[in-house]
């Protein structure tokens, strides 16, 4: 089993909950991470997430699971192309009726993308601004891009539109899906703030 070299971890500053990730970032990201929280049910999750030397999305495998429920998920992106597959035990539709399904039913909607973005992760925000070299941009700079938002703890795969604005100070304003923060980082583009939602522990 490889040992990687860093770590961090985010405090939730919304609801209990919390954030821990080892990583390898001399060529890419290689990151093996665990989260919990309260949100709309009590869920932890794990996750190991793959970049080529660009930092772009290789590979994302994410478990999710809770009192009498688990869901996995697989993305892996080759020759342009993203294959999705889903798993799941025991029933989360019971604990959150609302849960939609795993996955995505047609992963060439996601064929733009580059970038995955688990569910309040601030580690993968940090992505799009290293592939893109946001966090040594100057102020002004936007740049727009395509995601795979990976929603938690359902484990559905939705395609969205998301903007970074470079600001002063080592400040980068995220938009997406009518929803904006000002993101605080640090001088290698990993997420220190992320107001409303976590804290750099």
């Amino acid at each position: 089993m490889t040992v990687l070299p860093r770590a961090f971890a985010w405090q939730r500053t919304d609801t209990t909950g919390g954030e821990f990730v080892t990583l390898d970032d001399r060529r890419g990201l290689y990151a093996k991470g665990t989260a919990f929280a309260a949100d709309n049910a009590l869920y932890s999750c794990r996750y190991d997430l793959h970049t080529d030397d660009g930092w772009a999305s290789t590979r994302l495998e994410v478990t999710a699971e809770g009192a009498g429920w688990r869901r996995t998920l697989r993305m892996e992106r080759a020759a342009g192309r993203w294959r999705v597959t889903t798993g799941e035990q025991g029933d989360l539709e019971r604990v959150l009726p609302t849960a939609p399904f795993s996955g995505i039913e047609d992963p060439d909607r996601l064929h733009q993308v580059l970038d995955v973005d688990l569910y309040n992760s601030p580690l993968t925000n940090t992505l799009p601004v290293r592939r893109l070299g946001l966090h040594r941009a100057e102020p002004g700079t936007v740049s727009t891009i395509e995601a795979a938002w990976v929603l938690l703890p359902s484990l559905a795969v939705i395609p969205v539109q998301q903007v970074y604005e470079v600001l002063p100070d080592r400040r980068v304003r995220y938009s997406s899906e009518g929803f904006t923060a000002v993101l605080q980082l640090d001088a290698e583009g990993y997420v220190v703030d992320y107001p409303g939602l976590a804290a750099l522990a």
